[in-house]
């Protein structure tokens, strides 16, 4: 019986897959949730539309659970943005998002990735040093923090082949 109470009250594992225009709303507000500044439904659906953006999300039934967003030109790609609901957070699945999109931009003809992440996430930086990204440079004062202050990016890099 209490196998029973389990499944039904178990977090089912969200389900991965292509991200279209018709996830702009609920992307937008989930990057709204993550950043400081966060993009417009507009700028969203802008992005969904372009031949050059290779975008994934993850759902949790009909909620959207994360998401990821690259652009692609000739064989460079460059991941624009991450992001995970504070609930799934710490459950591997921006590591599932991140594996999955490599591999499709790999498929896409990519042969490097790069991305900027603040150097105070621990956790974003954590993930792109287990999926094999290299720090390649650093942006100082790229990200506006509380009080003025500015914090650094990290540029990093990923070959694929």
């Amino acid at each position: 019986m209490m196998g029973f109470f389990t499944r039904l009250f178990a977090r089912a594992e969200p389900v991965l897959s292509a991200a279209t225009s018709r996830d702009s709303a609920a992307i937008a507000a989930l990057h709204a949730e993550c950043f400081r500044r966060g993009w417009s439904e507009e700028e969203v659906a802008n992005l969904l539309i372009d031949r050059h953006v290779v975008a994934h999300r993850a759902m949790a039934g009909p909620a959207i659970a994360g998401f990821i967003l690259s652009r692609v030109v000739e064989d460079e790609a460059e991941i624009l943005s991450v992001a995970v609901a504070s609930r799934w957070r710490g459950h591997g699945l921006a590591a599932n998002l991140l594996n999955l999109h490599l591999r499709r931009l790999a498929g896409f003809g990519a042969r490097v990735v790069f991305l900027e992440v603040d150097e105070h996430n621990k956790p974003a930086v954590r993930l792109y040093d287990r999926a094999r990204f290299h720090q390649v440079s650093l942006r100082p004062n790229y990200y506006p923090a509380d009080a003025g202050a500015e914090i650094a990016a990290l540029v990093l890099r990923r070959d694929l082949v």
